[in-house]
């Protein structure tokens, strides 16, 4: 069965709103775990715009599956990971002007700067993906870094303007997932997936985890936090034969 991550940034987008100490997504992260979630996802960013680093200090402390933290490939979060020693850690890239994350890292003009960081946590013990675009010479590239993992960027699929093209892009995304797990990597999918676009996906075989933010939180709204990811771990679980 494949994994269901869910990030709890939002929560704290919501908090740094007033800069108050609620909604908390330590408490989020709770909720999440005990209607289903594998594990927990936060983006330390160097802005700070949501995440803090006390949230991943306590998380670290009181997350029970796994803890994943996302961030970029520089020396201060590579040291900030190396103390907290998450259970994982995928790698991304950041622009300050970007509202999110608008794509996948490039390895052609940063192989040097993620290389150093991928050996630099993995050899702290921390395993190590990168969050990559679904294009055969990126998943290549990712490879030699020697990370454990890539998470694969499924946001043009779930931003397609008609079916015609979001079928395109869905055979992107499962030929790039088949070339990544046949060169040993471990596949995983995120951005912009929902509860109406999750199941061709979720159909992929060698996709083994999800990484969902901003759907989970927005739906959250209207049905609860608890709701939402057992909603979402329910379609994962009915992608692949079994029983919600």
């Amino acid at each position: 069965m494949s994994r269901l991550g869910v990030n709890v940034d939002h929560v704290a987008t919501l908090r740094q709103a007033r800069r108050i100490r609620f909604p908390d997504p330590v408490s989020a992260a709770a909720i999440a775990e005990m209607a289903g979630a594998d594990n927990i996802t936060v983006h330390l960013r160097e802005d700070r715009r949501h995440i803090q680093d006390r949230d991943v200090q306590v998380l670290r402390r009181t997350v029970q599956t796994r803890l994943n933290l996302e961030m970029a490939a520089t020396q201060e979060m590579v040291k900030i990971a190396i103390e907290i020693r998450p259970d994982s850690v995928t790698l991304v890239p950041e622009r300050r002007e970007e509202v999110t994350t608008e794509g996948g890292l490039d390895l052609r003009t940063a192989f040097d700067p993620v290389s150093r960081a991928v050996r630099a946590l993995q050899e702290a013990g921390i395993p190590t993906g990168l969050f990559v675009d679904p294009d055969p010479a990126q998943i290549t590239l990712a490879r030699e870094t020697t990370a454990r993992a890539v998470e694969i960027h499924t946001g043009r699929y779930c931003d397609a303007a008609d079916p015609e093209e979001a079928a395109r892009e869905l055979a992107v995304i499962a030929a790039a997932a088949e070339d990544a797990a046949g060169m040993g990597l471990e596949v995983h999918a995120g951005h912009g997936l929902n509860t109406r676009n999750i199941l061709p996906v979720a159909q992929i075989p060698q996709i083994v985890e999800f990484n969902i933010g901003h759907s989970i939180i927005s739906r959250a709204l209207f049905t609860g936090l608890e709701a939402a990811v057992r909603e979402m771990k329910a379609l994962l679980v009915a992608a692949r034969g079994g029983r919600p």
